[in-house]
């Protein structure tokens, strides 16, 4: 759902209540009245994300453009660091170029507040891109939180001590003012229900905070034990700890906090204990069945001990996407990755991890382009950890079993994985007329399971983030070994890649490479697509011949193969190539075959880019009509699978088409949000558009008159995409629809979409093949949807769902 336009940005909703820090927000916002770099420096656990987001929730309103957190904790390769502002501030990178070249000419001319969160792993990389995106972009400021400062140009640096410590001879109406006295109060509170700061227990409560030295952190986890401890329980545990260690020398505040994670830990039951320390293998979020799968303990259900750990708050429990996620605070993370060090799991772990993540990827990618939005929402969430397994392929760590043996095309459970260490495939993925081989596995080891990664998750690069997409597979193409297989596959994705950034120069070499290996490796299904792409790379580079005589080819081994998807790959080369050429009978030929394959494949992809190219070629010729549907099917398919470049790609065509069918002032809105929306993905201009937008746009000044075109465009230009959508579609918009998401309260999200299907009838297997979760899993939420609404069968869930609700 998109924010609510009087507040920009996408800060998050504070979870519990803010205690204190009136200094320090004092000081944050008078430093950035004189300095455009705020830099809030402490300790780890101290408090340091909660003030700059409370800083940032209260100046909002002094920022047009909004608020925006960008979130590195999970970010591990300096590399990435541009591409963690981009995906904060909701751009794309679709060009060749690095994602400065977008970040950059998209906040020139915006008044917006940047909070860069956790940078102490990353110093120079962020400090070299706040550096840059300051002298670029005036209106830009930015709070930044890192264990040291950023030592960047301009840098205005904010300690973050930890809470003032109290005096217990205060009266409880004054100690309550004491700000470490008053996280512990309401934490406590929160926790049991009735804790009260009383003239009993005022004394053991600021004993508590002087014994954890004010530090938030240690101050939360301590206040959780009042579930089951008092305060002068708690206190006396506490100093028969701390004792055992100082013998009366006060330890340094970073022990103190590592000695109050020691005792949290030690008081948990050893199924905790073990989950916890196994959850550090995770580099970002989590879900339970990610934990299912990679942290099992023989004989104890995973959810109870997590439950528990969100309980004690070692774990933190979030939605993404509308779905229930976890993760660990850094400081808990580093001192998880202690104790998994200590148990001697470390690498036994790391295996588990990265084979349950290489064979569920693998496993689902034969039917990723059927169920593309619930995929991609998915991959949203489980990015950092896929980053991580490739990252780990070009380090020569060990990958773990999966993908290395298996079939790809012999399971529809996607989400049932088990502990997936011990399967998975390496097969043609996503590539049903080559079926499955395991042969590169053990040729080239972590090298292939990297490219075949990489290729299975193939669409979220094309629809997210090709620039990293690239780079991840320039990485892996510079490595030895690999195997034939793998490697087509891999120079097929990266060839794929530069023919959706406009870049025939880098496309052609790389698809001769494909098209090589795809035949040396008896990959037909590969070797067609390649050859398909290399036609598109040939006539963006003007040369026809060339164009012709690759696609005549592609078209001959795609109808040897039989592979539907090697079909669409030559109908989308095809109908490309005749726009560009002016030749709408061929692109009415394939696009219309296209359209119909894609339907009947349930080929979102490639439905979008079929139904973008027929409708632009009736566009072209006229028939407004005819065209008018088929836009705007395609851009409710973009705008479900936030395909960014068909999105700007069909705003313009749809403001064409409201300009030739005498609407003129809608024509020039949507002129002007398209062009925002391409600025925005930071793609280029196809070559087919500039004669139709340069026609609507006369169109439009001829009605309007110029003073009230430039106007309109300039409204279109400041719309938001959600916005700029709804009014191309003449409905509202919202950002992620997808399988009915609409559906009314009590159900979650993923309660709702689980209801849907069965009320479609499908059973508890296939509803998890379709939403990429186990069977157990699935078995869990019906029996939650029977209990929010009352009922105690799956008919009762569809009848509920048919039932008309206000």
């Amino acid at each position: 759902m998109a924010r609510p336009p009087h507040r920009s940005g996408n800060l998050p909703e504070e979870v519990s209540s803010f205690v204190g820090r009136r200094r320090e927000l004092a000081a944050v916002r008078s430093r950035l009245a004189e300095s455009r770099l705020v830099s809030l420096v402490g300790p780890g656990g101290v408090g340091k994300t909660r003030l700059a987001l409370r800083a940032a929730a209260g100046l909002w309103r002094a920022f047009p453009g909004g608020a925006w957190l960008v979130e590195l904790a999970e970010v591990r390769d300096a590399a990435l660091v541009g591409d963690a502002f981009m995906a904060a501030l909701d751009l794309r990178a679709q060009t060749p170029a690095e994602p400065s070249a977008v970040l950059l000419p998209y906040l020139r001319d915006r008044r917006l507040l940047l909070v860069v969160d956790n940078c102490e792993h990353l110093l120079a990389a962020v400090a070299g891109l706040v550096a840059d995106v300051l002298r670029a972009a005036p209106g830009v400021r930015v709070i930044a939180t890192s264990r040291e400062p950023l030592s960047a140009p301009g840098e205005h640096v904010v300690p973050v001590p930890p809470l003032d410590l109290p005096d217990d001879r205060l009266s409880p109406a004054k100690l309550r003012q004491n700000e470490a006295v008053a996280l512990f109060t309401e934490r406590a509170a929160a926790a049991s229900g009735t804790f009260e700061l009383t003239a009993a227990n005022q004394a053991a409560v600021a004993g508590l905070c002087r014994r954890l030295d004010g530090l938030p952190l240690a101050i939360e986890l301590a206040a959780v034990r009042t579930r089951v401890l008092s305060a002068e329980q708690l206190l006396d545990r506490l100093d028969d700890r701390f004792g055992l260690l100082t013998e009366g020398v006060r330890l340094p505040r970073h022990q103190t906090l590592r000695t109050t994670i020691d005792w949290s830990h030690d008081l948990l039951d050893p199924a905790e204990r073990t989950l916890l320390r196994r959850l550090c293998v995770f580099a970002g979020r989590f879900t339970l069945e990610d934990v299912e799968s990679v942290c099992a303990q023989e004989g104890v259900p995973a959810l109870g001990p997590l439950s528990s750990l969100v309980d004690k708050s070692l774990v933190t429990k979030e939605e993404a996407g509308g779905l229930a996620c976890y993760r660990l605070h850094e400081t808990m993370r580093e001192y998880a990755a202690l104790r998994l060090r200590e148990a001697g799991e470390e690498e036994a772990l790391g295996r588990r991890f990265t084979g349950y993540y290489t064979a569920r990827c693998l496993r689902v990618a034969p039917q990723v382009r059927q169920r593309l939005a619930e995929w991609l929402r998915w991959m949203d969430l489980e990015i950092d950890n896929v980053r991580a397994v490739l990252r780990s392929c070009l380090n020569g760590g060990d990958g773990g079993d999966g993908g290395d043996s298996g079939d790809s095309g012999d399971s529809g459970d996607s989400g049932d994985s088990g502990d997936s260490g011990d399967s998975g495939d390496s097969g043609d993925s996503g590539d049903s007329g080559d079926g499955g081989d395991g042969g590169d596995g053990g040729d080239g080891g972590d090298v292939a399971r990297g490219m075949n990664l990489i290729y299975a998750v193939g669409y979220y690069w094309i629809t997210r983030a090709p620039s990293e997409g690239v780079r991840w597979i320039d990485e892996l193409l510079a490595c030895a070994g690999g195997g034939p297989q793998a490697r087509a596959r891999a120079c097929f994705m990266r060839g794929f890649l530069a023919v959706l950034q406009s870049d025939a120069p880098s496309a052609g070499p790389v698809l001769a490479q494909a098209v090589d290996a795809a035949r040396t490796a008896g990959l037909p299904a590969v070797l067609a697509q390649s050859l398909a792409l290399a036609s598109m790379a040939a006539s963006m580079s003007g040369d026809r011949q060339a164009a012709q005589r690759l696609g005549e080819r592609a078209r001959a081994v795609a109808e040897q193969a039989g592979d539907d998807q090697a079909t669409l790959m030559v109908l989308q080369s095809r109908a490309l190539n005749g726009l560009s050429e002016g030749d709408l009978d061929a692109v009415e030929e394939a696009a219309a075959q296209g359209v119909r394959l894609a339907r009947e494949t349930g080929d979102l992809y490639s439905l979008d880019m079929m139904l973008l190219n027929l409708g632009s070629a009736r566009l072209i010729a006229g028939a407004l009509d005819e065209a008018g549907p088929l836009l705007a099917e395609a851009l409710r398919v973009a705008y479900r699978i936030d395909d960014r470049v068909g999105q700007y790609v069909l705003l313009d065509a749809l403001g064409c088409h409201a300009a030739g069918s005498g609407r003129a002032r809608q024509a020039a809105r949507l002129l002007g949000a398209a062009e925002t929306v391409r600025a925005q993905a930071g793609a280029r201009m196809l070559p087919f558009l500039p004669p139709l937008l340069a026609g609507a746009g006369e169109a439009a000044r001829a009605e309007l008159g110029a003073a009230a075109f430039e106007s309109e465009f300039a409204d279109g230009r400041r719309m938001g995409r959600d916005e700029a959508i709804g009014l191309a579609l003449g409905e509202p918009a919202e950002a992620g629809q997808g399988l009915q998401e609409e559906v009314a309260a009590p159900l979650g999200r993923r309660e709702a979409q689980v209801a849907v299907l069965v009320a479609e009838g499908l059973s508890n297997r296939q509803i998890g093949a379709r939403l990429f979760i186990s069977e157990h899993t699935v078995d869990s939420h019906v029996r939650a949807i029977m209990n929010k609404l009352g009922v105690n069968s799956r008919a009762q869930i569809a009848a509920w769902m048919a039932a008309p609700r206000p």
